[in-house]
């Protein structure tokens, strides 16, 4: 039974990428309808940057006049030694690098960018709600705030519950911060490494490496669902202008202030 289940899940994962392939004009299609947010205009990246954005399905860098872009340290998993000097997001286009948590992104004033991007970031943070909140104070009145968030069905958090708001609500009116690991067992037990190629296959190694998050940052703490992002959306009295999935594995919400 086990095996069939997994066997599912993974069919299930293929599926999406072969959907991708088959339909991709057709996302494409759909996105370009909100060119209008990013078209020529300034915006900042928070743990960038991203080779989605660069693609023909949704290419913000492309549309975008500048971005500058936030990560929280000088050397992350992801993007290796990041320049400190500039935030190359693109072949032919950089903006400022900053080094800041994306909770505290205390360097920059209010209502500064015309959008904001956060692609599969939003599920490293401990405190998401604290998190938007300072993202909302750094756009515009009337500017967007773009957030990519991976569905669990296509990755490794498939065997995980979602979360709810009100356990957002708890962290945020906890303080919780960064160096948080409650959901540490959770993950441990849930989390399907043979779907996180990047964890390796070695349980012993992947747990050192979640209990050193605060420096490596790549736990999942929440799981997302669609009504969670909504209910995020109506907590900041913000705008929806769409949701949407892209294949493989990508929610994608698109709210304005």
């Amino acid at each position: 039974m086990k095996l069939f289940y997994y066997s599912t899940v993974y069919k299930i994962a293929l599926e999406a990428k072969l959907s991708l392939f088959l339909f991709k004009n057709k996302y494409k299609t759909f996105l370009s309808n909100y060119k209008y947010a990013f078209d020529h205009k300034e915006g900042i990246e928070i743990g960038g940057p991203t080779r989605f954005f660069l693609s023909e399905i949704l290419p913000i860098y492309e549309w975008a006049k500048k971005i500058d872009g936030c990560n929280y340290s000088e050397n992350t998993i992801w993007e290796g030694a990041v320049k400190s000097d500039k935030y190359i997001y693109s072949p032919n286009k950089s903006g400022v690098q900053y080094i800041m948590d994306g909770t505290n992104l205390t360097e920059i004033e209010d209502g500064k960018y015309d959008f904001l991007l956060s692609s599969h970031n939003l599920e490293h943070i401990a405190n998401p709600l604290k998190a938007v909140e300072e993202w909302i104070r750094v756009i515009k009145s009337g500017g967007f705030l773009l957030l990519i968030l991976p569905d669990k069905r296509y990755t490794f958090d498939h065997n995980r519950t979602f979360t709810s708001f009100q356990h957002l609500l708890s962290d945020f009116e906890s303080n919780t911060q960064e160096d948080d690991l409650t959901h540490l067992n959770e993950i441990l037990e849930f989390h399907d490494l043979k779907l996180d190629p990047g964890a390796g296959r070695d349980f012993n190694a992947f747990k050192k490496r979640c209990e050193d998050n605060y420096k490596m940052r790549a736990l999942h703490h929440h799981v997302f669902s669609n009504d969670l992002l909504k209910d995020i959306s109506t907590h900041f009295g913000l705008n929806v202008e769409f949701q949407y999935f892209v294949p493989p594995y990508h929610q994608i919400l698109l709210v304005q202030k």
